[in-house]
């Protein structure tokens, strides 16, 4: 058996034992997880594919694809959670492989499995595979667009299929949750430039091939719509894109901060390991060139994101999930670097205990919420009504943690 063949088969079967058990134990409790399975099962209600319902009236707030992705799985397997979030189980598995794709491509198999293993084993990358939202398919598609863009500038024979893989990637993005794959990739890759004095620029018969696959692919959904005289739905859709980026929407405001924190504690252990990944000594004797060139691009966009969705007033979690790529690939540099030190610092030490314990004690904590709920609503401590609501819900808690 093939090495490379033998390494895809175990990782896909790690994925299968980490995504697939239980999904469909769990109701679906988060408000996106509720409004997307509904989405996809009036789809399926109704027969119509290209108009994204809720309460079977249009909801502009998403594109369809994903929702596809839940309607194929409610056919094969029912209107349920468990196909609800199938999607994300999968999207898990292609990640792990894509992530050891490209470390085995451009560094060694130690670190493609490392980054594997660094990816899988922190708490919210791992949760996002087993929930029913979109951002797990979102985040592949943008970052192996963005893989694909990094390659696309250099003047070899692949030029031509990176430019056209990374626009059907990011077309296909865009398909999935919106213009704002756009502005993160059009980001990230200006900044690129900037940084490297518009060395590696697309050609021209480039930029047009990218704009092309990109518009039959990004648009085709917008397309689609137009024809069939629904051109409203597209205009609340920007709409709805603008005021997130400027409002606080649906009440999910918060400080500046906010996601720095959701990086530091909720990609625990990753995040404590690539605070070393940040630095850039010891780059010549871990790093090619074009290794270099890579880091350099996973610290762009690791930035790209983190600032962005600082500044947008609506904060939500997942906003900066994109981060986990390059916060992980980070870590792995970081990893390797004290590999070749041959000592943990006492800085990481202390960090890992620290967030360690912080995130321990929440979880203990969790089933004395449950047999207090009463008090802490009437407290008034939780202002979010979905969240209220669900805290109301009859929990399944063991006796031994409800005594």
């Amino acid at each position: 058996m093939n090495s490379n063949f033998r390494s895809y088969l175990i990782i896909f079967l790690l994925a299968v034992i980490l995504f697939m058990p239980f999904l469909g134990q769990v109701h679906l409790f988060d408000w996106d997880e509720v409004n997307f399975a509904e989405a996809a099962r009036e789809m399926i209600v109704t027969h119509n594919y290209t108009t994204v319902q809720i309460d079977f009236k249009p909801f502009w707030e998403k594109p369809p694809l994903f929702f596809w992705f839940q309607v194929a799985a409610m056919k094969m397997f029912g209107i349920n959670e468990f196909a609800a979030r199938l999607p994300n189980a999968i999207a898990g598995m292609l990640t792990l492989m894509f992530l050891f794709y490209i470390g085995e491509k451009h560094f060694d198999k130690k670190f493609a499995w490392l980054w594997v293993v660094v990816y899988m084993s922190s708490f919210l990358p791992f949760l996002y595979f087993k929930s029913g939202i979109i951002d797990p398919w979102f985040n592949l598609l943008i970052f192996s667009g963005i893989y694909f863009l990094i390659f696309a500038g250099k003047n070899d024979k692949r030029k031509y299929l990176n430019t056209a893989l990374s626009a059907a990637l990011i077309g296909l993005a865009t398909l999935t949750k919106g213009p704002v794959a756009i502005l993160l990739t059009g980001l990230t890759y200006f900044i690129s430039l900037l940084i490297n004095r518009f060395r590696n620029f697309l050609s021209v018969r480039q930029i047009l091939l990218y704009l092309g696959v990109f518009s039959a692919i990004g648009g085709l959904w917008f397309i689609i719509l137009i024809v069939q005289g629904h051109s409203e739905i597209i205009r609340e859709f920007i709409v709805y894109q603008i005021r997130l980026l400027t409002t606080e929407d649906a009440g999910h405001g918060g400080p500046f901060y906010y996601h720095f924190l959701v990086l530091l504690l909720g990609c625990f252990p990753m995040s404590v390991f690539a605070f070393r990944g940040f630095k850039k000594q010891a780059d010549s004797k871990l790093l090619s060139e074009q290794q270099s060139y890579f880091r350099q691009w996973m610290l762009i966009l690791f930035w790209v994101v983190l600032i962005l969705f600082s500044i947008v007033k609506t904060k939500i979690v997942h906003y900066s999930s994109l981060a986990y790529f390059p916060l992980s690939f980070l870590a792995v540099y970081g990893i390797l670097q004290l590999f070749e030190k041959g000592k943990i610092g006492n800085w990481i030490k202390t960090g890992i205990i620290i967030i360690a314990t912080l995130l321990g004690t929440a979880i203990a904590l969790m089933p004395f919420v449950e047999k207090y709920k009463t008090w802490i609503i009437a407290k008034g401590w939780i202002h979010d009504p979905f969240a209220v609501a669900n805290l109301q819900a009859t929990g399944q808690w063991s006796d031994i943690v409800t005594i």
